[in-house]
């Protein structure tokens, strides 16, 4: 009986990923197979414990480098723990780029090469498994992972945005991050607080 609670309480937040994800996902416009949309919704309820966010080290010693996750799975011997490697690599990246951009604007490692070692591990893993006779079937799930990372990106910054205030410096960090990557939704959010973003080369091109 004592379990009953964490229970009720996990599948009400998968309840509420799953909405807004696909609610998201719609909104952003991507065409996505359901399988990867469920994936989406796992990974973020997964990601809800912090046990499974700082799997690799306490919680407080900030979150695992990427050019670690990306070492740890190269060297491992065992084919499996290689894909598992990739697999959190891709995970991680996609985890932090939705969730955390306006962090990642401040960092001299930015949203782009989260998205590209993201999307690279998920590639590299959709090859490896779709030659498993096990694990073939997430194959697909992978590939449209790594094709589409940045598209999941917004995805899950959509739901990251839900219920959330801009202060001026929020909105400073928001150009940033559309600077950097160009995102649609980053424009669209900018265009609802009343800023009409101009890109450097566009500003250039008008002097």
């Amino acid at each position: 009986m004592s379990g009953g609670p964490s229970i009720v309480a996990a599948e009400s937040v998968r309840d509420f990923f799953r909405e807004t994800v696909h609610r998201a996902v719609d909104n952003q416009g991507v065409k996505a197979d359901d399988h990867t949309v469920h994936y989406v919704v796992n990974l973020l309820t997964l990601f809800t414990r912090a046990d499974e966010l700082y799997a690799d080290g306490a919680p407080g010693r900030g979150l695992p480098a990427l050019a670690l996750l990306l070492h740890q799975a190269v060297d491992a011997e065992d084919p499996a723990v290689q894909e598992r490697g990739l697999q959190r690599l891709g995970d991680m990246a996609l985890f932090i780029a939705g969730f955390f951009p306006d962090a990642l604007a401040r960092r001299p490692v930015d949203v782009d090469y989260y998205i590209r070692m993201g999307g690279g591990a998920y590639g590299t893993l959709a090859e490896r498994v779709s030659r498993s006779p096990r694990r073939g079937v997430f194959g697909k799930v992978f590939a449209e992972l790594g094709e589409k990372f940045d598209r999941f990106v917004d995805v899950i910054g959509e739901v990251s945005d839900s219920g959330r205030g801009h202060t001026p410096a929020d909105t400073l960090r928001l150009y940033e991050v559309w600077m950097k990557t160009g995102s649609e939704r980053m424009r669209r959010r900018l265009e609802d607080l009343g800023i009409v973003p101009i890109s450097a080369s566009m500003s250039r091109a008008r002097h």
